[in-house]
Order: C-alpha cells, then sequence, then structure tokens
C-alpha cells in the first residue's frame, strides 16, 4: 500500500493496526501491558491493585531495575531499605514484600525463576558509568539507570528529588562474611519473575547494567514485560511470616478506607 500521501499513509497505519490481535496471557487473558525493553531503554506504567506483572530475561544478560510508587499518593514508594529489614532478609525471591516507606506492601514476588536479584546496591549514575563504559547519558550507548529513572519520572510528575534507592532483577549479589558486596551475575536466558501489585502504582524500570557487573563493556539484553489482571491472587497469598502478614492487613486497611464495600 502506498504512503506517498497523508491519506494514504493514514490507511496505511490503520491497516497494520486492524491486523494486530491483542495480546494475550496465560490461559489466554488479556494483557494490560505488552513490552519488550531494549538493553539501555526504560519504560513506565501505571497499574492498578491485582494486576500480575511480569519480567523476563530475554538473552540472560537483562537487569530490570525497579522503582515503585503508590500512584493515588506518589510520595509513598519502594523503600528498598525496608524491603530487606522488615522481612529479616536481604535476598529477594518468591514470597518477598516490596515495601513502602509506610510499612505497606506496594507488590509481593510470586514466582521467580532466577533467584538473582539485587536489593542493596541500587541503580548506576552518568559518573560510574563514564568511568566504566565511557559514557554515562541518557541517549548514549550505555545509558545510566538515574539518567533514565530521571526522564520516566518526570512523565508521571516526579522529580529527580524523588529517586529512592531501587531493586533490581536478573543480576545478583551476594554479601560475604567481610561484608564485601560481590556480583553473583545472571541466571541465563528464559528467567522470569512475577510481582502481585497490592496497590496502584507507577512503575519505573530501567534496563541497563547492574552496578557490579564485571564486564567492561556494555552488553545489558532486552527484558520482556506483560500484566495481566490476577485481582483474586490477593486473596490467596502464600506467605504467612507475621511481618508479611502484618504489612498486608496495613495495606488492605489503607486501600479499604479509600474504597468502602458498596460505595
Amino acid at each position: 500500500m502506498s504512503t506517498a500521501t497523508t491519506h494514504a499513509a493514514k490507511e496505511h497505519a490503520r491497516s497494520q493496526a486492524a491486523e494486530v490481535d491483542a495480546p494475550t496471557g496465560p490461559d489466554g487473558v488479556a494483557l494490560t501491558w505488552a513490552e519488550t525493553i531494549p538493553g539501555g531503554r526504560y519504560s513506565t506504567k501505571v497499574l492498578a491493585r491485582g494486576t500480575r506483572l511480569r519480567l523476563r530475561d530475554v538473552d540472560g544478560a537483562a537487569c530490570a531495575h525497579l522503582l515503585l510508587y503508590r500512584a493515588d499518593a506518589p510520595w509513598e514508594r519502594l523503600n528498598a531499605a525496608d524491603t530487606v529489614k522488615v522481612p529479616w532478609q536481604a535476598y529477594v525471591t518468591t514470597g518477598h514484600p516490596l515495601l513502602s516507606d509506610q510499612g505497606r506492601v506496594l507488590a509481593t514476588v510470586v514466582a521467580d525463576s532466577s533467584g538473582r536479584h539485587d536489593a542493596l546496591c541500587g541503580t548506576t549514575s552518568a559518573a560510574t558509568n563514564a568511568a566504566k563504559y565511557g559514557t554515562g547519558a541518557l541517549h548514549s550507548s550505555s545509558p545510566a539507570g538515574r539518567e533514565m529513572f530521571t526522564v520516566g519520572a518526570a512523565k508521571n510528575g516526579l522529580e529527580p528529588r524523588d529517586l529512592p534507592p531501587s531493586i533490581s532483577f536478573f543480576h545478583g549479589v551476594r554479601v560475604e562474611a567481610d561484608g564485601a558486596l560481590t556480583s553473583t551475575g545472571s541466571a541465563g536466558p528464559g528467567t522470569e519473575v512475577d510481582l502481585l501489585v497490592h496497590l496502584p502504582v507507577v512503575v519505573l524500570l530501567a534496563n541497563t547494567a547492574h552496578p557490579l557487573d564485571p564486564a567492561d563493556t556494555f552488553g545489558t539484553t532486552a527484558l520482556d514485560v506483560t500484566a495481566w489482571d490476577a485481582s483474586e491472587e490477593l486473596l490467596a497469598l502464600a506467605n504467612t511470616e507475621p511481618e508479611y502478614e502484618r504489612a498486608v492487613w496495613n495495606t488492605d486497611s489503607a486501600w479499604n478506607a479509600l474504597n468502602p464495600k458498596g460505595a
């Protein structure tokens, strides 16, 4: 089909859109988010309570740096320190809550085939990437996580001062006996992490190298992102640790106060 004129280009675009079926998730569930984030790129999305968010390391060298903000009260956001302190566990995996600075569960890790994650190091900066790769600018070949977060945050009315330490998936870190942090790298291609969202959240994702990545060249690969409604899973949470259950109660109390039944 010709695209030589504006009218022809419009018809061409519409014909392509008509041929694309809506993407579906497990068991044919309609997706609310379906995107591939190349290495060195970012994305942002607002997700509803009860959404299941799946991150997939396509080729084995993705690193998904994640920030979460409560969508209806964005001053409440992911607190990496409380996320490891409250559950008494520094290593994030299935059952782990991602906690806000108000003691509420923004999301829970409900599935994990990777086991290589990090809640201790945060993301990269322009200065660290420049020292390691030669540049860390947003539109460079090795953009830093903070540079991408800054732009993603701005699209949601947030400023650089609103960027707390992030959590990253698909590149592990271990704490040695002397307190040193050691990279354990990736678990390989095709691994996945699923998060169940407990409150409406703004999601910021930056797919860039981990601060402790031992490679001296920037080699971050693609990250697949899908999401779908799984509200019923909020009624059957598997984690029965008292700290987790208390945080869930705190979360549901806040949600029910703003969304009373029958209102």
